[in-house]
């Protein structure tokens, strides 16, 4: 299953993604966790201790090995390889930790409309990769812009999950989502609802979001912001949102199918 979670910053789409991944590697999965958010704390989520990641490059930043890969350092007039190998860059470049293997992907800055460039070929051919020729459990860690996904992989992913707390704000960037998610073919999209105080926050949700895509709620939480503070994993400290967790995935499985 390949799963993408999006929202807008500071929703708790990284706090889901931890807490999906530690779940789901519990329960004996192989899963692969990519932190494609350039605000990269994916890592602090799971649990990974901050010295076991801080040697971590992002692969945008991996210019070198850009080069060696596509070729672009060959002098042939600017020419280089649109198909790099990449299936050995995984297992080389990740980071383990109670099961759960994390990859930095990172984002490549660029201007203008497009980017043909040795790092974004190899960060397109690596999530290419990893969406259509692993067998992981792939959970991402998404930008707003979803940008690393393309038409060549968005047929791959089962499932992209709108984070969204009860704000017009969030709504907003769950309808510009919505639209990039089209537009690149993405076939199922469903919601989860974050920082929820009251059955007024539902309400609100449930006014503005189909009904039968709401995969359920993670309410505001003290313990979840405790350990964002103190870089601990909420999966590790426990709690009751991982009642609300549970139901999630029950009705994420379901859904995806």
């Amino acid at each position: 299953m390949k799963i993408a979670i999006a929202g807008k910053g500071g929703v708790g789409k990284t706090t889901l993604a931890g807490l999906l991944a530690r779940s789901f590697a519990a329960e004996g999965k192989h899963v692969l966790a990519i932190d494609a958010d350039p605000d990269a704390n994916l890592a602090s989520a799971l649990g990974i201790p901050a010295g076991r990641y801080a040697h971590l490059q992002p692969f945008s930043h991996m210019k070198d090995l850009a080069k060696e890969r596509t070729g672009a350092d060959s002098g042939y007039g600017g020419l280089f390889i649109l198909n790099p190998k990449v299936d050995d860059l995984p297992d080389a470049f990740c980071v383990e930790h109670a099961g759960v293997r994390l990859l930095l992907m990172g984002t490549v800055e660029h201007g203008g409309t497009g980017c043909v460039c040795p790092e974004h070929t190899l960060l397109r051919s690596l999530m290419k990769h990893l969406l259509l020729e692993r067998r992981d459990l792939v959970i991402m860690d998404m930008e707003a812009g979803i940008e690393h996904l393309g038409r060549s992989t968005a047929e791959a992913v089962d499932l992209l999950i709108v984070v969204v707390e009860p704000g017009q704000r969030s709504i907003q960037t769950t309808r510009q989502i919505e639209k990039l998610a089209a537009d690149i073919g993405i076939k199922k999209i469903a919601y989860v609802g974050s920082k929820i105080k009251s059955q007024e926050d539902k309400a609100f949700l449930a006014s503005a979001l189909p009904a039968e895509k709401m995969l359920g709620y993670l309410s505001l939480n003290e313990t979840i912001r405790d350990a964002d503070r103190t870089g601990a994993a909420p999966y590790d400290i426990g709690g009751d949102f991982l009642e609300e967790l549970l139901a999630i995935k029950t009705r994420l499985l379901d859904y995806a199918g």
